[in-house]
């Protein structure tokens, strides 16, 4: 039987980023979401020692742009990867034939 996103079991799990309370609400693992609450936490606190002077706003925008840049960076080794696993792939097969 298929269950419907919306009939699954949604978790609930409050964090803190930045000495602020956020209710998480979604399918993730509490500990999942605590973990990746702590991350986002850590780099503000990492980038504001660096930039004192950027209100909370600026320091969350600038968060989430190295956040992405770094997601970006890891998709595409990841591709990368990928490719050269299927090239070695393809070259273990065309050599047993």
């Amino acid at each position: 039987m298929d269950v419907s996103q919306s009939d699954q079991q949604k978790n609930k799990t409050t964090v803190e980023i930045y000495n602020r309370s956020y209710t998480v609400i979604g399918q993730e693992d509490p500990h999942h979401v605590r973990m990746v609450a702590s991350l986002v936490d850590q780099t503000m606190r990492d980038i504001n020692e660096a930039n004192p002077s950027l209100d909370t706003a600026k320091l969350a925008v600038l968060t989430a742009v190295n956040t992405m840049n770094d997601y970006l960076k890891l998709k595409e080794e990841c591709g990368d990867l990928m490719d050269y696993i299927e090239k070695l792939e393809k070259e273990d097969k065309n050599g047993h034939d």
